[in-house]
């Protein structure tokens, strides 16, 4: 591309029957000064379209880390609503297995209960039959001594 400073020192050799040179010099020194401000506002709008490349790269990477910190989000996310659901099924079956444990240990208590209760009834039932069987001798025994008391009186009044 040819430069504003070119132009200017670009210099036409002379024909015999040539351009007047001071209408040429103007001329080329007014072609100068607009070539100038848009050589000045070309690279003024490369510059600005660098520095707008630069942003629209840094935007890029800000957009790709958003997008990275909100799949890194989702996936907590997800792994904490999977371990949160993974914490409440082994607390499901903790609660479970510690029912299944007071209810085990509920029915042996039962049990020993009613082994107890069946124990003390036939404790009951043995105590009641000797304790019947002595009352039974106690009677017996005062059955006969009042017989022979009454014997014996029948024999001390007869004689």
């Amino acid at each position: 591309m040819i430069t504003p400073l070119e132009i200017q020192n670009k210099e036409f050799k002379k024909g015999i029957r040539g351009y007047k040179e001071d209408e040429v010099d103007e001329f080329l020194d007014q072609v100068m000064i607009d070539y100038e401000k848009l050589y000045k506002e070309n690279i003024e709008l490369k510059e600005k379209i660098e520095t707008a490349h630069h942003q629209m790269a840094k935007y890029k990477d800000i957009e790709e880390t958003l997008k990275n910190t909100l799949i890194v989000a989702q996936n907590a996310a997800e792994d904490l609503r999977a371990n949160s659901h993974k914490k409440s099924e082994l607390i499901i079956e903790e609660a479970e297995m510690k029912g299944k444990e007071i209810i085990a240990r509920a029915h042996r208590e039962v049990e020993e209960i009613r082994n107890e209760f069946e124990d003390t009834k036939k404790q009951m039932q043995s105590f009641k039959t000797r304790f019947k069987t002595l009352l039974q001798s106690q009677l017996d025994s005062f059955v006969k001594e009042y017989d022979e008391l009454s014997e014996d009186n029948e024999d001390s009044q007869t004689a």
